[in-house]
């Protein structure tokens, strides 16, 4: 017992209470959204609470007619039994009812309003979790607080009156049996502090094992390529079925607990039961009660005794609440994108959109952040109708500089600028997560999502007609083999890019990024799949259109840089700018 008191005052001192004070409210901030809600579901509840009792005092006095204990008009009597009895049915419907509708539109809301606050939450702070724990975490802890934010405190209400007015009828009927209706309280509360601590344990690693099974689940189908080329389909059946069995044994450790505390808690409960029988039959025999005043005993002990284990019951809901705001917190808590220059990157493209942008890093230093350093003191500069060139090896920066300039990624030191027009003016804004609406870009890697052609085209671009998009394809080089299609830009697309050619796919991304016109363009790769002279003709129509573009590209390919005007290697984390002949001498190996 000693040891247990030190246990709980080392978790205190660690700051558990501060801690679930703290994720207590964290939830109120979405539960005052639904106060209306709430005091709606809370009337229902105890509108039902106040018609069933009713039901139980109408029962009570029709036993006593039947029984001869009281006088009273039998049919009347007998038709408000049957009245109480359907209006106690149509409420508990019509709560339920309600609270499924606003369960869902709370959960909804919540779900849609955490996966807004979870996209802008820093890139390289989030990248640390696994999607399919993100997933669990959006999906089932979200879910978690949706339905603690509407039930918890109308049920905490519906539940304390429920059981204060049915202790109030025993009592004002028969005192003694007060003492039955309580007796199984003390047994409870012992069993559910011992509970406690179980049920905080397995809502944490229930949830920590949820996340790993997703994971798997998840990297499992979108790598099925690869578990089928390397034939390891054998293995991933016996990683999942460890993960399964790993799954059961957790559960069922826990259900054993459930299955020994529910025994005591029956053979308690029959005992108040039969103890109540044996007392109210005692009563009846000696005249002090009716029959009707006994059957009302018996039942508001069961509404009392389910009251009292519906209270019991909000305690690991509340743990189980506090949990999931706090793996929702984790990730919220971090570091947000900062959008505060949203009015002002509008005003800088109006002002200086016709005459395009440069992009400018001067000294730029970055690192991971595991202290890594990635560049050093590198200075870059692309300028309107230039197609500038990032080369050097795999792993070396180049697309951490097109994550900087994104905004992805922040810098540790230096300055990232958007310059206005060639830069001469000197009218600049810093690079922000607001200034990525100037910005189109094609990534390494297929990025096709699942729908038609002319959806993910339209992804950039709502409002796009076909033509549009036809003329974009056409500057991809991909309307050739679109237009040969049967259903041409209403082609469907299978989940990453499935049913296309990797080279194909790469052009439909080139083309939703030309489609969404934006005066900067990033291509990390984009042609890598495609042959020489499909590659050449893209970029030569790039150069040709008369918006003025600044247009960046990462390649390993030699035959793009005869096409660029300025090439820029990363060598020693540092960016230098080649001469005409060192960019020959780099396009002739």
């Amino acid at each position: 017992m000693f040891e247990k008191i030190k246990h709980i005052k080392k978790r205190i001192q660690e700051g558990l209470l501060k801690d679930m004070w703290r994720q207590t409210k964290w939830i109120y901030r979405y539960a005052r959204r639904y106060w209306g809600a709430m005091i709606f579901y809370t009337f229902l509840g105890l509108t039902g609470t106040l018609v069933s009792l009713g039901s139980s005092l109408i029962s009570k006095n029709l036993v006593d007619i039947i029984t001869g204990r009281q006088t009273g008009e039998l049919l009347k009597t007998f038709c408000l039994m049957i009245g109480f009895g359907m209006g106690s049915a149509l409420m508990n419907q019509l709560c339920n009812y309600a609270s499924s509708w606003i369960s869902m539109k709370v959960d909804t809301e919540i779900k849609a309003d955490i996966f807004s606050k979870m996209l802008v939450v820093d890139l390289e702070s989030i990248a640390h979790y696994h999607t399919g724990d993100l997933l669990t975490r959006w999906s089932q802890d979200t879910s978690n607080i949706a339905s603690g934010v509407l039930n918890f405190l109308p049920n905490l209400i519906i539940y304390l009156f429920r059981f204060i007015s049915a202790f109030a009828i025993v009592v004002y009927h028969d005192a003694s049996f007060a003492f039955f209706a309580l007796l199984g309280i003390p047994f409870g509360a012992a069993v559910s502090r011992r509970l406690l601590k179980r049920m905080t344990d397995n809502n944490q690693k229930s949830a920590a094992m949820n996340a790993k099974m997703s994971g798997f689940n998840q990297e499992s189908f979108a790598n099925l390529r690869t578990i089928k080329a390397f034939d390891m389909v054998p293995l991933y059946v016996k990683r999942l079925k460890d993960l399964q069995t790993e799954y059961i044994s957790m559960k069922m450790d826990f259900q054993k607990m459930s299955l020994f505390t529910s025994l005591l808690m029956t053979a308690v409960g029959l005992l108040v039961s039969y103890s109540s029988y044996g007392w109210g039959i005692y009563r009846v025999w000696s005249g002090a009660i009716s029959y009707g005043t006994m059957t009302l005993f018996l039942s508001m002990s069961g509404t009392l005794t389910g009251a009292l284990n519906n209270l019991i019951s909000l305690v690991p809901t509340s743990i189980s609440l506090t949990t999931s705001a706090g793996r929702l917190m984790d990730i919220l808590n971090m570091p947000k994108e900062d959008y505060s220059h949203t009015e002002e990157t509008s005003l800088f493209l109006k002002q200086y959109g016709a005459e395009g942008f440069s992009i400018r890093f001067s000294h730029l230093t970055y690192s991971y952040r595991q202290g890594v350093n990635v560049l050093e003191d590198a200075s870059f500069t692309a300028r309107p109708h230039q197609i500038a060139a990032l080369v050097g090896p795999s792993g070396e920066g180049k697309t951490t500089m097109l994550h900087l300039m994104l905004a992805l990624l922040r810098p540790v030191s230096g300055e990232a600028l958007l310059l206005a027009g060639s830069g001469e003016s000197g009218v600049s804004l810093p690079l922000s997560p607001s200034t990525r609406r100037l910005f189109s870009y094609v990534p390494q890697g297929n990025t096709m999502f699942s729908g038609t052609i002319a959806e993910n085209l339209r992804n950039v671009k709502p409002q796009a007609t076909d033509e549009e998009i036809i003329a974009a394809l056409e500057a991809a080089c991909a309307w050739e083999f679109v237009e040969a299609l049967p259903e041409g830009i209403h082609s469907y697309i299978r989940e990453r890019g499935g049913g296309f050619s990797e080279g194909q796919a790469q052009r439909l991304a080139i083309a939703r990024a030309l489609l969404c016109h934006a005066p900067i363009l990033l291509l990390d790769e984009a042609t890598s799949a495609l042959d020489a002279a499909v590659e050449k003709r893209i970029l030569q129509n790039i150069a040709r259109d008369a918006y003025p573009r600044t247009c960046i590209v990462t390649t390993h390919r030699p035959s793009v840089l005869a096409i660029c005007d300025a090439v820029y290697a990363i060598r020693d984390k540092r960016c230098v700018l080649l001469d005409q002949e060192e960019i020959q001498a780099l396009s002739g190996l």
